[in-house]
């Protein structure tokens, strides 16, 4: 009688797993950085709370899911004086480990259990980046900041006024 509850408890836990729940789970960290470094950051679930408020540099975990087959949605806010706020949204894309279930977690994995965590989805990029513009009625005088981004990084309308340097 042992060996069967065993058995069976074995089985039913095999069943109520899905692939993207095993291999990634129902949270994701993110990565938040700005340049000039050390800008507030607020961050917003689609409801429109807030659930959390920081500063750059930071990493946050995040819920994937919003319900049942809905991504999570989340605005985050970059601010800091002296410059216009910047704000970029995330919203979780369908992982590739979810189509994992076909093979390894079955129907169980594929309706039921990825899509009610939300372990279905990812958020992409993992690192944001914020490039925050200077306003011309307060430019700061003290904050003294090199910052090194990738060209792709920075906004089209900065690189517009962009002056190379070759030396």
């Amino acid at each position: 009688m042992n060996k069967l509850l065993v058995a069976s408890m074995i089985s039913t836990t095999m069943l109520m797993t899905g692939c993207a729940s095993i291999i990634k789970g129902s949270t994701q960290t993110l990565t938040f950085t700005s340049v000039p470094e050390s800008a507030k950051i607020e961050i917003k679930n689609s409801a429109g709370q807030s659930i959390h408020v920081g500063q750059t540099p930071t990493t946050v975990t995040l819920k994937k899911g919003a319900g049942y087959f809905k991504p999570a949605e989340y605005q985050i806010t970059f601010s800091k004086d002296g410059f216009a706020a910047k704000t970029v949204v995330v919203k979780g894309t369908i992982s590739g480990w979810y189509f994992g279930n076909i093979i390894f977690g079955g129907l169980i994995g594929l309706l039921a259990v990825d899509p009610a965590t939300g372990a279905m989805y990812s958020f992409k990029p993992e690192d944001i980046n914020a490039v925050l513009e200077a306003t011309a009625e307060k430019m700061p005088t003290t904050d003294k900041t090199l910052a090194v981004v990738f060209t792709d990084q920075v906004p089209q309308d900065v690189m517009a006024r962009a002056i190379q340097i070759n030396k």
